[in-house]
């Protein structure tokens, strides 16, 4: 990838308080090791939009369109409920996904998927689905047993601003890099 472009996202990133109590479930679930390939805890966030390889031009767009949207109040959001993408009968992705505060989620999702075509990002095709990844499967698995059988979680969070992240590739696991914060309820 050359110099001038970077990956992009944009995501709520989970408090460290948050990411401990997970940490501490998913051991006492699934022992020292989740099916698939692992996200580390330190990449656990909650994507809002995928922008992928942005040139410079467009990188200073999305800011500039990211911090005109009129943001929500700050929200109570909490997480609890595995799941698995495309189903858990043949799952590519465990997940955990948002409960309480999932609408004021996707709300601030969708001004993000605004600001992201304002700035010249094609449309994303797939709906919005608020999750927490916290596995990958290759090849697919059937989840299911694990998914039904897991103890209960939930886990609270105050959602109080969106990150664009730099999303750095090669030489193990992604590593994540916060470039610009995004406060809610600044109007």
């Amino acid at each position: 990838m050359a110099e001038d472009r970077a990956r992009l996202f944009a995501g709520v990133p989970i408090p460290a308080a948050l990411r401990d109590g997970l940490q501490a479930y998913l051991r006492a679930a699934f022992g020292e090791r989740l099916p698939g390939r692992a996200v580390p805890a330190a990449n656990w966030h909650l994507t809002l939009r995928f922008l992928g390889s942005t040139d410079a031009a467009r990188h200073r767009g999305i800011v500039d369109e990211l911090g005109r949207i009129d943001p929500p109040p700050p929200f109570d959001l909490t997480l609890s409920g595995l799941g698995a993408f495309p189903r858990a009968g043949r799952a590519k992705v465990l997940w955990i996904g948002a409960d309480e505060g999932a609408d004021a989620l996707r709300a601030l999702a969708a001004s993000v998927e605004a600001a992201a075509v304002r700035a010249g990002f094609a449309p994303e095709p797939k709906p919005f689905s608020p999750h927490l990844t916290l596995s990958r499967l290759d090849p697919p698995a059937d989840l299911r047993r694990i998914i039904e059988s897991a103890p209960s979680f939930t886990g609270r969070m105050r959602v109080d601003a969106f990150v664009l992240f730099r999303s750095h590739l090669g030489g193990g696991p992604p590593r994540y890099e916060p470039l610009d914060r995004f406060p809610l309820g600044r109007g």
